[in-house]
């Protein structure tokens, strides 16, 4: 499925975007509810306030994006990195520091 120039938020539920391909788009505040996207490919893209939960974003390239204000809960995030740094490392420093 193509979508070009659509201009609606999204609200995502229960559906497989696996291997689909994001670039150069307006996701901002999209709702992703019980998604695969794993292996899925973000690039140059706004994806400022999306909200997340239980979305298998597993081996997901992201790339030069806004992930401003972006909350992601109870996600598989196994090979997703940020900067070159794989994001399930960075949680568990992040849970070691808070203690």
């Amino acid at each position: 499925m193509k979508l070009h120039r659509v201009t609606e938020t999204l609200d995502v539920q229960d559906a497989n975007l696996s291997g689909s391909r994001f670039d150069d788009a307006n996701l901002s505040g999209t709702t992703f509810h019980q998604v695969n996207m794993s292996g899925a490919r973000f690039d140059d893209s706004n994806l400022s306030g999306w909200h997340m939960h239980d979305v298998n974003l597993s081996g997901a390239v992201l790339e030069n994006l806004n992930l401003s204000g972006a909350t992601l809960t109870n996600c598989r995030l196994t090979g997703v990195m940020i900067d070159g740094v794989p994001v399930e490392e960075m949680i568990a420093l992040w849970r070691q520091v808070k203690g």
